[in-house]
Protein backbone atom coordinates (compact mmCIF):
# COMPACT_ATOMS: atom_id res chain seq x y z
CA UNK A 1 0.00 0.00 0.00
CA UNK A 2 1.49 3.41 -0.73
CA UNK A 3 2.40 5.62 2.02
CA UNK A 4 1.04 8.62 2.76
CA UNK A 5 -2.37 8.29 1.06
CA UNK A 6 -5.57 7.38 2.64
CA UNK A 7 -8.60 9.51 0.66
CA UNK A 8 -11.56 10.40 2.66
CA UNK A 9 -14.30 12.10 0.41
CA UNK A 10 -15.05 15.45 2.00
CA UNK A 11 -18.30 16.33 3.59
CA UNK A 12 -19.20 19.07 1.88
CA UNK A 13 -18.69 17.32 -1.79
CA UNK A 14 -22.12 17.52 -3.25
CA UNK A 15 -23.93 14.31 -4.55
CA UNK A 16 -24.52 15.65 -8.24
CA UNK A 17 -22.81 18.42 -9.91
CA UNK A 18 -25.03 21.34 -10.37
CA UNK A 19 -27.57 19.91 -13.06
CA UNK A 20 -24.57 18.00 -15.28
CA UNK A 21 -25.54 14.49 -16.23
CA UNK A 22 -22.67 12.66 -16.69
CA UNK A 23 -22.99 9.85 -18.96
CA UNK A 24 -21.27 7.39 -21.39
CA UNK A 25 -21.44 6.93 -24.97
CA UNK A 26 -24.00 4.02 -24.85
CA UNK A 27 -26.37 5.97 -21.78
CA UNK A 28 -26.95 8.53 -24.50
CA UNK A 29 -28.14 6.30 -26.36
CA UNK A 30 -30.35 4.49 -24.27
CA UNK A 31 -32.03 7.47 -23.20
CA UNK A 32 -32.30 8.86 -27.11
CA UNK A 33 -33.53 5.28 -27.85
CA UNK A 34 -36.28 5.43 -25.16
CA UNK A 35 -37.52 8.62 -25.67
CA UNK A 36 -37.83 7.86 -30.11
CA UNK A 37 -39.90 4.70 -28.69
CA UNK A 38 -41.86 6.87 -26.36
CA UNK A 39 -42.75 9.62 -29.15
CA UNK A 40 -43.26 7.78 -32.10
CA UNK A 41 -44.64 4.32 -30.89
CA UNK A 42 -46.15 4.25 -27.49
CA UNK A 43 -47.61 7.44 -27.27
CA UNK A 44 -49.57 8.16 -30.29
CA UNK A 45 -50.86 3.98 -29.31
CA UNK A 46 -52.49 5.92 -26.48
CA UNK A 47 -53.62 8.69 -27.81
CA UNK A 48 -55.47 6.53 -30.77
CA UNK A 49 -56.99 4.58 -27.08
CA UNK A 50 -57.92 7.95 -25.63
CA UNK A 51 -60.05 9.03 -28.65
CA UNK A 52 -61.61 6.05 -29.07
CA UNK A 53 -62.65 5.79 -25.73
CA UNK A 54 -63.77 9.32 -25.69
CA UNK A 55 -66.21 7.96 -28.21
CA UNK A 56 -67.87 5.65 -26.19
CA UNK A 57 -69.64 7.84 -23.94
CA UNK A 58 -69.89 8.78 -20.22
CA UNK A 59 -66.21 9.47 -19.66
CA UNK A 60 -66.35 9.83 -15.76
CA UNK A 61 -67.22 5.93 -15.67
CA UNK A 62 -65.13 4.71 -18.90
CA UNK A 63 -62.12 2.43 -17.61
CA UNK A 64 -60.12 3.29 -20.68
CA UNK A 65 -60.76 6.67 -21.17
CA UNK A 66 -59.08 7.24 -17.32
CA UNK A 67 -56.76 4.64 -17.52
CA UNK A 68 -55.40 5.92 -20.97
CA UNK A 69 -55.42 9.52 -19.95
CA UNK A 70 -53.41 8.18 -17.22
CA UNK A 71 -50.90 6.61 -19.39
CA UNK A 72 -50.56 9.37 -21.19
CA UNK A 73 -49.83 11.77 -18.22
CA UNK A 74 -47.02 8.77 -17.08
CA UNK A 75 -45.66 8.88 -20.52
CA UNK A 76 -45.33 12.70 -21.34
CA UNK A 77 -43.98 13.14 -17.56
CA UNK A 78 -41.20 10.79 -18.70
CA UNK A 79 -40.69 12.42 -22.14
CA UNK A 80 -40.06 15.22 -19.90
CA UNK A 81 -37.48 13.85 -17.79
CA UNK A 82 -35.68 12.36 -20.78
CA UNK A 83 -35.44 15.33 -22.57
CA UNK A 84 -33.99 16.95 -19.86
CA UNK A 85 -31.40 14.46 -18.80
CA UNK A 86 -30.47 14.68 -22.50
CA UNK A 87 -30.48 18.54 -22.77
CA UNK A 88 -27.79 18.20 -19.66
CA UNK A 89 -26.05 15.48 -20.73
CA UNK A 90 -22.02 15.63 -20.81
CA UNK A 91 -20.73 12.29 -22.49
CA UNK A 92 -17.22 10.80 -20.76
CA UNK A 93 -15.74 8.23 -23.03
CA UNK A 94 -14.53 5.77 -21.11
CA UNK A 95 -12.32 4.39 -24.46
CA UNK A 96 -10.74 8.04 -25.07
CA UNK A 97 -7.02 8.41 -24.45
CA UNK A 98 -5.86 9.68 -21.03
CA UNK A 99 -2.24 10.67 -20.01
CA UNK A 100 -1.25 11.55 -16.31
CA UNK A 101 -3.26 11.31 -13.31
CA UNK A 102 -6.50 11.08 -15.60
CA UNK A 103 -5.15 7.78 -16.84
CA UNK A 104 -4.42 5.93 -13.51
CA UNK A 105 -6.93 7.61 -11.22
CA UNK A 106 -10.39 6.76 -10.88
CA UNK A 107 -13.28 9.46 -12.39
CA UNK A 108 -16.43 8.67 -14.55
CA UNK A 109 -15.84 6.17 -16.39
CA UNK A 110 -13.18 4.13 -14.46
CA UNK A 111 -13.66 0.14 -14.25
CA UNK A 112 -12.01 -0.22 -10.50
CA UNK A 113 -11.24 -3.44 -8.55
CA UNK A 114 -10.69 -3.49 -5.00
CA UNK A 115 -10.96 -4.92 -1.87
CA UNK A 116 -12.64 -5.15 1.36
CA UNK A 117 -11.09 -5.71 4.69
CA UNK A 118 -11.82 -9.30 4.79
CA UNK A 119 -9.99 -9.75 1.38
CA UNK A 120 -12.96 -9.89 -0.71
CA UNK A 121 -12.51 -8.81 -4.51
CA UNK A 122 -14.86 -6.71 -6.67
CA UNK A 123 -14.84 -4.97 -9.56
CA UNK A 124 -17.34 -2.04 -10.53
CA UNK A 125 -17.55 0.41 -13.15
CA UNK A 126 -18.67 4.22 -12.81
CA UNK A 127 -20.91 5.41 -14.35
CA UNK A 128 -23.95 8.11 -14.58
CA UNK A 129 -27.08 7.47 -12.67
CA UNK A 130 -29.25 6.88 -15.52
CA UNK A 131 -26.86 3.68 -16.34
CA UNK A 132 -26.70 2.13 -12.81
CA UNK A 133 -27.49 -1.77 -13.08
CA UNK A 134 -26.54 -3.54 -10.54
CA UNK A 135 -26.44 -7.03 -12.44
CA UNK A 136 -23.77 -5.50 -14.55
CA UNK A 137 -21.71 -4.18 -11.63
CA UNK A 138 -22.22 -0.52 -13.01
CA UNK A 139 -22.32 1.89 -9.59
CA UNK A 140 -23.16 5.56 -9.96
CA UNK A 141 -20.31 8.14 -9.44
CA UNK A 142 -22.53 10.19 -6.92
CA UNK A 143 -23.17 7.02 -4.96
CA UNK A 144 -21.52 6.53 -1.60
CA UNK A 145 -19.47 3.87 -3.21
CA UNK A 146 -18.72 6.09 -6.58
CA UNK A 147 -17.83 8.93 -4.33
CA UNK A 148 -15.29 7.07 -2.12
CA UNK A 149 -13.38 5.55 -5.27
CA UNK A 150 -13.34 8.79 -7.12
CA UNK A 151 -9.32 10.26 -7.26
CA UNK A 152 -8.20 6.93 -5.92
CA UNK A 153 -5.15 5.11 -7.87
CA UNK A 154 -4.04 1.77 -7.27
CA UNK A 155 -2.45 0.73 -4.17
CA UNK A 156 -5.15 3.64 -1.91
CA UNK A 157 -7.25 3.05 0.88
CA UNK A 158 -10.10 4.93 0.67
CA UNK A 159 -13.51 4.64 3.03
CA UNK A 160 -17.12 4.32 2.16
CA UNK A 161 -19.29 5.71 4.48
CA UNK A 162 -22.62 2.95 4.93
CA UNK A 163 -25.82 3.16 6.37
CA UNK A 164 -24.22 0.37 8.59
CA UNK A 165 -20.69 1.64 9.02
CA UNK A 166 -17.70 2.79 7.48
CA UNK A 167 -15.49 0.45 5.64
CA UNK A 168 -11.42 0.16 4.40
CA UNK A 169 -11.55 -0.88 1.07
CA UNK A 170 -7.85 -0.89 -0.55
CA UNK A 171 -8.16 -0.17 -4.38
CA UNK A 172 -6.27 -2.83 -6.57
CA UNK A 173 -6.63 -1.47 -10.25
CA UNK A 174 -8.20 1.38 -12.05
CA UNK A 175 -8.63 1.20 -15.69
CA UNK A 176 -10.53 2.45 -18.74
CA UNK A 177 -12.36 0.49 -21.28
CA UNK A 178 -15.24 -0.14 -22.97
CA UNK A 179 -18.95 -0.09 -20.63
CA UNK A 180 -21.61 -1.90 -22.36
CA UNK A 181 -24.76 -0.63 -21.35
CA UNK A 182 -27.70 -2.35 -21.94
CA UNK A 183 -29.55 -1.27 -24.83
CA UNK A 184 -32.83 -0.04 -24.05
CA UNK A 185 -35.81 -2.44 -25.01
CA UNK A 186 -39.50 -2.08 -25.65
CA UNK A 187 -41.26 -3.22 -22.31
CA UNK A 188 -43.26 -6.36 -22.98
CA UNK A 189 -47.06 -6.19 -21.94
CA UNK A 190 -47.58 -2.40 -22.47
CA UNK A 191 -51.12 -2.91 -20.99
CA UNK A 192 -52.16 -0.30 -23.64
CA UNK A 193 -56.01 -1.45 -24.38
CA UNK A 194 -56.62 -1.46 -28.08
CA UNK A 195 -59.97 -2.79 -27.81
CA UNK A 196 -62.21 -1.60 -30.49
CA UNK A 197 -58.86 -0.47 -32.57
CA UNK A 198 -58.90 -2.95 -34.63
CA UNK A 199 -62.23 -2.42 -36.50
Amino acid sequence: MRKGFTRRPKAEEPAANHGKNYITPGGIERLKDERHFLLTKDRPAVVEVVAWAAGNGDRSENADYQYSKRRLRQIDGRVRFLTKQIEAAEVVDPEAPRTGQQATRAFFGATVRYANAAGAERVVSIVGTDEVNVDRNHISWASPLGRALMRSAKDDEVFLHAPGGTETLTVLEVRYERISVEPFHVPSGRGVSTKGLDR
